[in-house]
């Protein structure tokens, strides 16, 4: 599946631009982890290494990482850079669902 396959789905899809090299981006991971086993199957979550995708993140506007985007149906609907909390993320991706 296509990475603009993927933004256009009916569910919301939380996009997480990050780069290897990044310190706060590895402090996310075990954020959207705990986020994964929260939402279940309403959302889906994504990792987007901007340095092996410079081309989503230009089209997005991504100037640090990590930053995430929630899309659904291909439409952004919240966009924010830096460490959010799983129930934030929670709590933004349900009122968006």
């Amino acid at each position: 599946m296509t990475f603009q396959e993927m933004i256009n789905q009916d569910k919301p899809v939380l996009v997480d631009f990050f780069a290897t090299w990044c310190g706060p981006c590895k402090m996310m991971t075990p954020i959207l982890e705990d986020l994964k086993k929260r939402i279940g199957d309403n959302a889906s979550v994504i990792k987007i290494d901007v340095d092996k995708n410079p081309q989503a993140a230009a089209a997005f506007q991504v100037q640090s990482v990590p930053t995430l985007i929630l899309f659904k149906k291909g439409k952004v609907l919240w966009k924010q850079s830096g460490v959010v909390p799983a129930k934030e993320l929670e709590n933004i991706i349900n009122h968006n669902n």
